[in-house]
């Protein structure tokens, strides 16, 4: 609870000049996008968590009958709300909350979403048995993450030393092969894997996860 507490108030704090930051491989997100519409035939319910600023819940809204995006910020949420009401999405909601703390019942949704966040959870196997439990039976997570255990050794000492200053919240240097680990024990098959960076060496790993 502690590091959930503290990171909101970090991502509270940065909010707007998140929401202000371009995309840095626009055309690995958008691969990312295409990919995940691939798995969407539009009656799905789906439910983000880490949405940041609600940009991917608005892009991918028009494939689905309904999403529900969350986050630990209430500042990003605020934005997010702002930017649905502005592109007049009636069939998304969002909403602060984690997957591990999540209101609604078990086996809500078709589809869960988790893009650049699950390095950013310390609970993650609460998270990941979260979003387990929301997901109906055979339904699908579709995730990327940023793994640094992959990238140069000095991105680690970089994190450390913002961690200091304030300037970065909590941190998880893992690899893919950690991250498949991890949702194998919280019940999940992995059946797709691809790596969608446009260019350099790409460090987060696209997987598509089926409820077992």
């Amino acid at each position: 609870m502690f590091h959930v507490a503290n990171d909101a108030r970090f991502w509270d704090r940065i909010a707007r000049k998140y929401a202000a930051d371009p995309i840095a491989d626009m055309a690995g997100y958008e691969r990312t996008l295409e990919r995940t519409r691939h798995y969407l035939n539009g009656a799905e319910t789906a439910f983000e968590f880490g949405c940041g600023t609600g940009t991917t819940a608005l892009r991918l809204a028009p494939s689905l009958r309904r999403i529900v995006a969350t986050d630990i910020s209430s500042g990003m949420i605020a934005i997010a709300r702002e930017k649905a009401e502005a592109e007049d999405r009636a069939n998304v909601a969002f909403e602060v909350a984690t997957p591990d703390a999540a209101p609604w019942p078990d086996e809500s949704f078709d589809v869960a979403l988790g893009f650049n966040v699950l390095h950013l959870v310390a609970a993650r196997e609460a998270a990941l048995n979260g979003v387990h439990r929301l997901l109906k039976p055979g339904g699908l997570f579709i995730s990327k993450t940023p793994c640094l255990k992959e990238m140069n050794p000095l991105v680690r000492i970089a994190v450390r030393v913002m961690q200091v200053f304030g300037k970065a919240p909590y941190v998880a240097f893992l690899s893919a092969a950690d991250l498949e680990r991890e949702m194998a024990a919280a019940g999940f098959e992995i059946i797709e894997r691809a790596r969608h960076a446009s260019r350099g060496r790409d460090a987060r790993p696209f997987l598509v996860a089926r409820k077992r």
